[in-house]
């Protein structure tokens, strides 16, 4: 079973900003979507009014949302198949080039000692080890800075970089607005309604067109404003990928299949192994040819892990007796060591192994791994400490 997990924050009462309406409630919704609609496990939840879990506090100051995204985070916990979303709904600001996200305590004179860094907050989510991370920010609400630029175009280029698929409320010179007739934000009550019944988005290709289409609608009905929302989904083939695998139809598991071919193809083993992952998830585990495609990738890792080395020919034996003589003692060696509208931008591939270890599995085995019965499948890695902030 694939592991689904998320950390939620809503901040309505800052100590030194204009106080929110609705960023706690987003968050609060968010977090409802993801455990009885998504079927996420595990939900961090910091809002202004979190209760203590095991004497530690879950407001979200900048103390204890560094806290967890250091620990949490401290090494890999999720694999293939895995989901980790973060969402924030609250204040950003721009600041010397650089975008932050602005916690309870944050203080708009003092930013770099009192805010946290997008960027960092991207680099802990890639330490999960899942190959799908989401990154979702509401946080384009900071009226105090009429002019300028807001957060975005930063978050953007790290996005790009690192592969996280990244949903921003508003485009970087816009206002992300509550709408009190709603007692939400505009962007998340698209949001909830493009990943529910409403709009069956199950792809992040599909999201980003109902977004891009309902925000300025509920906005223009409201408030007589502009707010363009917009999705950072890089290398392409991740627009493809299946949000909400309940919603996804034939038409989007033979697009991810096309993707998972193409990497195989191209002897990407690890992409293509994570897109048949995906694509068994989508089909509730019932896709052979998936399945058949994982085994040849199995095949195919073995293969390059041990080549056939041509043995050397034989020298003829003497009828004479034959002296023995030991082999040599070998030497010893010494070392001194633009976002999907209009057109993604693909980053350069990584360097990837050109020996993988060895991999052996048998079509049971594979059975097995994908949870054959599931909603999902993922590489479950152990780790001997959870984090023990307020989970939902």
């Amino acid at each position: 079973m694939a592991k689904n997990w998320a950390i939620a924050v809503g901040i309505n009462k800052y100590d030194y900003l204009q106080p929110l309406n609705y960023a706690k409630r987003d968050a609060e919704l968010i977090q409802q979507f993801l455990r009885n609609e998504a079927g996420f496990e595990k939900i961090f939840f910091f809002t202004d009014d979190s209760p203590e879990i095991g004497g530690k506090s879950t407001r979200p100051t900048r103390t204890n949302l560094l806290r967890v995204l250091r620990q949490l985070f401290n090494q890999p916990f999720m694999g293939a198949g895995d989901n980790f979303w973060f969402f924030f709904s609250g204040h950003g600001i721009r600041h010397a080039e650089r975008d932050y996200l602005m916690p309870l305590d944050g203080n708009p004179t003092d930013i770099e000692e009192t805010a946290i860094p997008i960027n960092f907050v991207t680099e802990r989510l890639r330490c999960c080890g899942a190959d799908n991370v989401v990154l979702i920010l509401d946080a384009c609400r900071n009226q105090g800075q009429k002019s300028g630029e807001g957060i975005g175009r930063q978050t953007a280029e790290e996005a790009r970089q690192q592969g996280v698929i990244s949903i921003f409320s508003c485009s970087p010179q816009e206002y992300s607005y509550e709408i009190e007739a709603l007692q939400q934000g505009a962007f998340t009550t698209a949001l909830l309604e493009g990943l529910g019944v409403r709009g069956q988005c199950a792809t992040v290709e599909r999201l980003n067109q109902y977004l891009y289409h309902r925000v300025p609608e509920i906005v223009r009905q409201h408030k007589s404003a502009r707010q363009t929302p917009y999705i950072i989904a890089e290398p392409v083939n991740k627009s493809h990928l299946i949000l909400v695998p309940r919603y996804a139809t034939l038409a989007d598991i033979a697009t991810l299949k096309i993707d998972a071919y193409r990497a195989q193809s191209k002897r990407d083993l690890t992409l293509a192994k994570q897109l048949w992952i995906r694509v068994i998830a989508a089909a509730s585990g019932q896709d052979m040819e998936a399945i058949e495609a994982l085994e040849e990738i199995a095949r195919l890792r073995n293969s390059f892990a041990s080549p056939n080395i041509p043995q050397q020919p034989q020298q003829p034996i003497s009828s004479k007796s034959v002296t023995t003589t030991p082999p040599p003692k070998p030497a010893s060696s010494r070392t001194n060591n633009t976002p999907l509208n209009p057109k993604p931008i693909t980053p350069k591939s990584s360097t990837t192994s050109l020996s993988p270890p060895a991999f052996n599995i048998s079509r049971r085995g594979v059975i097995q791994i994908v949870g054959f019965a599931g909603a999902g499948l993922g590489s479950a890695i152990i780790i001997p400490r959870l984090w023990p902030f307020h989970t939902i």
